[in-house]
C-alpha cells in the first residue's frame, strides 16, 4: 500500500509492504495505548485522542522520520496511518508548529 505525504511543495509516495501492516499490529496498539493518556498537541494538551488526532499525531512523527531520513520509521508511522484510517489516502502534514493542522485525505479529497 501507499501513503502519499504532502510536505510544503513535496509530494513523498510512501510504500508500506502488507507485512509492515501485519507485523505492526503489536507496535500499532502500543502507540495507542501512549495515546490513550493523553497527548500534547502543539499547544494544547488533548486528554484522549481521537482517531484523527491520534493520525494527526502519527503523522507528526513522520514527518519527523522523513526529515532524518529513516524510511523504516516513516513506513511504520505510515502503516498505523493506513492500518487505522484505512480510507485515508494521503496526509498534508502541516509544518509550522499546528499539528492539528495536518489533513487526512480520502479518495474523494485527491483531485487527479
Amino acid at each position: 500500500m501507499i501513503l502519499t505525504v504532502y510536505v510544503d511543495d513535496v509530494t513523498l509516495p510512501i510504500k508500506v509492504p502488507e507485512f509492515v501492516l501485519q507485523a505492526g499490529n503489536e507496535l500499532f496498539a502500543k502507540m495507542d495505548a501512549d495515546m490513550d493518556r493523553g497527548w500534547q498537541m502543539s499547544r494544547s494538551w488533548v486528554d484522549n485522542p481521537d482517531l484523527e488526532q491520534r493520525c494527526q499525531i502519527v503523522a507528526d512523527r513522520l514527518l519527523g522520520a522523513i526529515e532524518n531520513e529513516n524510511q523504516k520509521l516513516a513506513a511504520m508511522m505510515a502503516g498505523y496511518i493506513l492500518a487505522r484510517a484505512p480510507n485515508v489516502k494521503a496526509v498534508q502534514i502541516a509544518t509550522n508548529g499546528e499539528m492539528q493542522e495536518t489533513e487526512l485525505l480520502t479518495k474523494d479529497d485527491l483531485i487527479f
